[in-house]
């Protein structure tokens, strides 16, 4: 599968706040259906982070329709999320997207109602000075 255009982005963001990055992508199968996931992190260092997995799956918003993209990204979100609870219930799902396609797009009532709904836990991401500008 190929990768997101803003993954390395993304990737580099999370090793500058000192995640280790354990797969790249994360494949996983459950059920005989296979997933890949694009990032698998943890950290191991500062006491309130130790220890602490997560799975990152970077969307970059960029077709014609953000309505089509979030309907992939969503979907995608959920079966990962679903499939993790099976297989890896200690790692944590993030949706990882653009800052200004969430500083516009994710503040439509309707999407923010939808990330309400489906507790989507996102990374805002800056690309020109590739960090993370917010974990919700």
């Amino acid at each position: 599968m190929a990768k997101d255009r803003f993954h390395n982005i993304v990737r580099n963001a999370l090793e500058k706040e000192f995640w280790t990055i354990t797969a790249d992508p994360y494949e996983i199968n459950v059920d005989d259906v296979d997933f890949e996931i694009d990032l698998a992190a943890e950290t191991l260092l500062a006491a309130e982070q130790a220890g602490r997995k997560i799975a990152v799956e970077i969307k970059s918003f960029i077709s014609p329709s953000n309505v089509s993209d979030f309907h992939t990204a969503l979907g995608q979100f959920l079966n990962y999320r679903d499939a993790l609870d099976k297989i890896d219930p200690e790692r944590q799902l993030y949706l990882a997207v653009r800052s200004p396609i969430y500083e516009s797009f994710f503040q439509r009532k309707f999407i923010a109602s939808s990330v309400e709904k489906y507790q989507l836990r996102l990374i805002i991401y800056d690309v020109q000075t590739e960090v993370i500008c917010r974990w919700l």
